[in-house]
């Protein structure tokens, strides 16, 4: 099982609630990828949001600048919102990160729970199903050939199109991002693509019948069994002793979850919702490494995950904390699961 670290860039906030430069938090973002990359980390993903709280808008960039500061570790998006952006460019542009990183670099395709990209690229949002199904199969097309005779509904068509440059080995890992919703699992399934569930509220074990359904739906178009992939991507964060960390990380976490939840609708964020997460049965890895062990272990014998992505950055914690979580997670937490998965 793979063993990654995700992140969104969530920028810094004063205590009174106002965003820090947002450089600031870009500089961060290339060391902490670059300790990760030191200490074993197996991925790095970065989102991409199109809101003050967030500072990646184009994790193309990021990702660019962290292979040049890398070595071994995979770069990736978590995702793409690939409704509204263009499938041709999203593969030139990580076809480039590809070859600049000697053939590290991956697409993780989604739909996107955040909205805001939509109006900025000048998509309609009556169309987001349309959208995101028609570019995915484009997507897939440019992945498999060089040249492209392709027609759509909202997109226009390609006639015998050269496609380049061209991912190390002709070939990019596209993994698609799914909420958990069974008709986002049987196109990934249908398309002999990895999935990555984003498990971000409630019991994990809810989503026990979706994996179930991925698996009969990948057998069901005749894939290969041996190249099934999973993964789930889970909201984390370490420290040396569990209250301590979830006493100094619950005012980020639940800062950023009420930002978000003024535009949904939502209540107010409660720290009793934070610790039910943080349980064993929960959704939230916060605390220490041996719990982080022993729940990344329950999810990877309860889904036989294929990749893990701990999502560390919510809220924009201290860099200095996110570096101490991420030299926990690659130098504690990953080589025990890896030891106790190889027995």
């Amino acid at each position: 099982m793979e063993l990654g670290i995700g992140m969104f860039g969530d920028n810094h906030f004063t205590p009174d609630g106002k965003a820090l430069p947002t450089g600031q938090r870009l500089q961060e973002l290339l060391t902490e990828v670059k300790l990760m990359d030191e200490i074993g980390v197996d991925f790095f993903g970065i989102g991409e949001h199109h809101r003050p709280d967030y500072s990646v808008s184009v994790p193309e960039i990021i990702l660019a600048a962290a292979a040049s500061v890398t070595k071994r570790i995979k770069l990736g998006s978590g995702v793409t919102v690939l409704s509204s952006a263009d499938p041709v460019r999203v593969y030139q542009q990580f076809a480039t990160i590809d070859l600049l990183s000697g053939g590290r670099a991956e697409i993780c395709a989604g739909r996107g729970s955040f909205i805001e990209s939509f109006p900025v690229y000048g998509y309609d949002l009556k169309d987001y199903e349309t959208l995101f199904e028609e570019k995915l199969d484009l997507l897939v097309k440019i992945n498999q050939q060089e040249r492209i005779t392709w027609k759509g509904k909202l997109r226009p068509a390609l006639n015998n199109q050269l496609i380049l440059p061209r991912a190390t080995n002709n070939h990019l890992p596209i993994w698609v991002a799914v909420g958990g919703t069974p008709e986002s699992v049987v196109r990934a399934a249908r398309l002999g693509l990895p999935v990555i569930f984003a498990i971000i509220g409630g019991n994990p074990k809810h989503f026990q019948p979706l994996f179930q359904y991925y698996r009969e739906a990948w057998q069901h178009f005749g894939h290969d069994p041996a190249k099934l992939q999973v993964g789930v991507h889970m909201h984390a964060f370490f420290g040396k002793q569990s209250k301590q960390v979830a006493d100094e990380y619950y005012p980020h976490y639940a800062a950023q979850m009420n930002r978000v939840g003024a535009d949904r609708g939502w209540a107010p964020y409660q720290r009793s919702q934070f610790e039910a997460g943080r349980s064993s049965n929960g959704h939230l890895l916060i605390g220490d490494a041996q719990e982080a062990i022993d729940k990344i272990l329950q999810l990877q014998e309860m889904f036989g995950l294929t990749r893990f992505s701990a999502h560390m950055d919510v809220g924009g914690p201290d860099h200095a904390a996110l570096m101490q979580s991420i030299e926990i997670f690659g130098n504690e937490i990953a080589p025990a699961v890896r030891k106790a998965l190889q027995k």
